[in-house]
């Protein structure tokens, strides 16, 4: 779409500008040993339906804004999207580590963050614009395990610093591959990603996503990365339709199957498990959003009750 082409620029020049004024003015929150510039906005995700339980997940409907409300802190390195109440939360919360598309800050992705953030995960997400080598991502990881150990953190002890996982779009999918062989992710979502990185180095399930109509991603290029995954549970997902910049601002079909995904893998959600998993696979026989679906033989052998 070409709007989502013209918007992309903007969008980071915007975001730019947010942190230099929050570096110039401060921000709501008071600045972390480990950050610079920090700046909050507690109420940036819809609410939250108050009766919805943090271990819920409405069937087949991962799109829906989850249980938490949310609150983003803008840090040097990385931008924190997170449940708002974490300080006062009865439970560790998974972490998702992002990269960004080349050229582009984690505002352009804010709405994927923030949903993530309000199903109950901690997103870190980092700043750079160019982020293949996975610096920054593993970075976010060493920061927040200080933050979860720091007693005078929101975060202390209240990070699942046992469950990670790696995304991006673009480069920064080809980033959430590069970062897939550190020991400390347990799974990788890599939206789009660029060429350069190698999938061999990988030891966690993966979920490749590409987009029928990417002219600068091709899908043929994520299917090179699912045929060479063919040492780990691997699925291959071709968004109908979607463009390269369709997860641009509204994420649209990209926010279901990733939350879905995520549930899966690091929080043990059994309903999201049997969207990818067993005989029942329901993205495999949902062709309003799905243009191609592909799952590996390490991933067939997966069961739809475990991620």
């Amino acid at each position: 779409m070409l709007w989502r082409r013209n918007l992309f620029a903007p969008l980071t020049a915007l975001a730019l500008a947010l942190t230099a004024s929050a570096g110039a003015g401060g921000g709501t929150a008071a600045a972390a040993a480990d950050t610079t510039v920090v700046a909050a906005w507690p109420d940036a995700s819809p609410a939250a339906s108050p009766a919805a339980s943090p271990d819920a997940s409405p069937d087949d409907d991962f799109r829906a804004t989850g249980p938490y409300a949310t609150a983003v802190e803008v840090g040097a390195i990385t931008t924190l999207y997170y449940p708002r109440d974490i300080a006062d939360s009865d439970r560790r919360h998974p972490v998702i580590v992002w990269g960004n598309g080349t050229g582009g800050v984690p505002l352009v992705y804010r709405d994927l963050m923030l949903h993530w953030a309000s199903q109950g995960f901690v997103v870190a997400a980092a700043n750079t614009p160019m982020s293949n080598l996975g610096i920054s991502m593993r970075a976010s990881i060493d920061m927040l395990t200080g933050r979860n150990a720091d007693p005078g953190s929101i975060f202390f002890d209240r990070v699942d610093l046992e469950h990670i996982g790696a995304s991006g779009h673009s480069q920064g999918g080809a980033a959430a591959i590069v970062v897939g062989s550190d020991p400390r992710i347990d799974t990788i979502l890599p939206i789009q990603p660029g060429p350069l990185a190698n999938i061999d180095a990988v030891r966690v399930p993966a979920l490749l996503l590409a987009g029928q109509r990417d002219s600068i991603v091709f899908p043929a290029l994520v299917k090179a990365f699912y045929n060479a995954a063919d040492h780990i549970p691997a699925l291959y997902g071709e968004v109908r339709g979607a463009d390269h910049f369709t997860v641009v601002g509204d994420p649209g079909p990209f926010a279901a199957p990733t939350t879905a995904w995520f549930r899966a893998q690091l929080m043990g959600d059994r309903t999201a498990g049997a969207r990818f998993f067993g005989p029942g696979c329901g993205i495999c026989t949902d062709t309003a959003t799905w243009s191609d679906v592909r799952r590996n033989s390490l991933a067939l052998s997966v069961p739809a009750a475990t991620p």
